[in-house]
């Protein structure tokens, strides 16, 4: 799921009790108690979780390809026929999709 700004506070803090409306990192109320995190501090963590979300682009549009096949019927068919459709269609898959 796409980082928020909640995800950015609680790598910060785990224990941090927080509200916000919508995703709006200027509506950030902080309740019981709760020290307050510097909103650059919260912004620089969001952009880190950001960045490696994006870095797994590649991994979820693999998986939503490979959740499409009926890959153990693939690999039964494969090995009683003596095909390669199966591990073609996974490296055509790799293809579209690079780390």
């Amino acid at each position: 799921m796409k980082p928020n700004v909640i995800d950015a506070i609680l790598k910060i803090n785990p224990a941090a009790q927080v509200s916000t409306s919508g995703n709006d990192i200027n509506t950030i109320v902080w309740e019981n108690g709760t020290t307050e995190i510097p909103v650059a501090d919260i912004q620089t963590k969001l952009n880190e979780l950001q960045a490696e979300y994006d870095a797994l682009e590649y991994a979820r549009n693999r998986k939503a390809e490979y959740d499409q096949l009926n890959q153990f019927e693939m690999i039964f068919d494969d090995d009683r026929d003596s095909t390669t459709t199966w591990v073609d269609t996974i490296n055509e898959i790799k293809g579209r999709h690079p780390k």
